[in-house]
């Protein structure tokens, strides 16, 4: 499935994402040199209808069209095919950020493949990961990273001084790639919003020309950290929606202006129909259910159980579906073993 190249196909910078699977014809990685010569590793398109990423790496190819890159790239394209449909995926294909090195769904096509692109990383020595995502919530944008570690800080906050630890789901790009260098995971916000494609292109730009990633601590006024705890889905056997619709579950019609705040003790986030058992489920970064702990059904409203906050949570049905409802999120405290407390 995987297609290597070392140049850049003609017609690439001036197409649309649609285009990319009548283009490349798979999944593409692409190297290309730079005056360093370990490269940036910059995944796209994962998720087919999240874009930025692939505007931001149009913006900055064209940038340096005329010019040498600062250091190598390697672009890795991703769900082309769920790309030309305008999908996160396609019906039977799994998630493409779910099945790297760690996957719990090993064993498929997509996974085999994913292994081969970190394993000519890892033969590149690899400088540092980069993997570009939207949302399809109102969130603000953020760095999401898997290690508690100052070099993963510095990079992440070169981005966003809102940074999410998290270890849940598996599967993950940047899991995968820290084993081999800082990985970070760009969150950018809504599609089709030039700032989120500016910013994201100014990042990729700025982690070009770094020589090096510091080691030394980062100031705690500099970051924002929080640490996921937390997933929540609404279990298949039961209906939901937004507004005023029937369904056995029913949120309120603007849940994702929740994202990234600190909700109190008792905050609704929606209601169940009747003296029915709908209920939300809650898993723990263990997959334990824990869903007592986090939400209360009281006059058949669902109210928060404890003060929380949530990240991603989304009106888009479908990817609610495919994916969760959001994350549960608590401020975390910077404490790298082997660093004073």
């Amino acid at each position: 499935m995987l297609k290597i190249r070392t140049d850049l196909p003609d017609g690439l910078l001036q197409s649309e994402s649609t285009e990319l699977q009548s283009l490349l014809g798979a999944p593409t990685l692409i190297h290309l040199p730079g005056r360093r010569e370990e490269p940036l590793f910059v995944s796209i398109l994962l998720h087919g209808n999240e874009t930025t990423g692939w505007h931001a790496v149009q913006g900055l190819l064209r940038k340096y069209q005329e010019q040498s890159l600062p250091r190598a790239l390697s672009l890795y394209i991703g769900n082309v095919s769920a790309a030309a449909e305008g999908l996160r995926r396609l019906d039977g294909q799994p998630d493409y950020n779910r099945v790297w090195p760690g996957t719990e769904e090993p064993g498929s096509p997509e996974a085999h493949m994913m292994q081969q692109v970190v394993d000519e990383m890892r033969q590149r020595k690899v400088f540092a990961s980069i993997d570009v995502h939207n949302n399809t919530g109102i969130n603000p944008h953020y760095g999401c990273i898997n290690r508690i570690d100052h070099r993963f800080f510095h990079l992440a906050t070169l981005f966003s001084r809102t940074v999410v630890y998290f270890t849940r789901p598996t599967g993950v790009q940047s899991t995968a790639m820290a084993e081999y260098c800082p990985a970070v995971t760009v969150e950018c916000g809504k599609v089709g919003q030039a700032y989120s494609d500016q910013h994201a292109m100014e990042f990729l730009d700025a982690s070009l020309h770094l020589a090096e990633i510091p080691e030394h601590p980062i100031a705690e006024h500099d970051i924002d950290l929080f640490h996921t705890v937390a997933t929540v889905k609404v279990p298949e056997q039961f209906s939901f929606g937004f507004g005023e619709h029937e369904h056995e579950i029913l949120f309120e019609d603007d849940l994702d202006h929740l994202n990234f705040r600190e909700l109190k003790q008792g905050t609704r986030v929606g209601r169940v129909a009747g003296e029915g058992a709908a209920r939300l489920q809650v898993l723990d970064n263990e997959k334990r259910d824990v869903s007592d702990q986090f939400f209360s059904y009281e006059d058949n409203e669902i109210r928060t159980a404890r003060p929380v906050m949530p990240s991603m949570l989304t009106l888009d049905e479908r990817v609610i579906r495919q994916d969760c409802l959001c994350y549960l999120m608590e401020r975390y405290r910077i404490d790298v073993p082997g660093e004073p407390a």
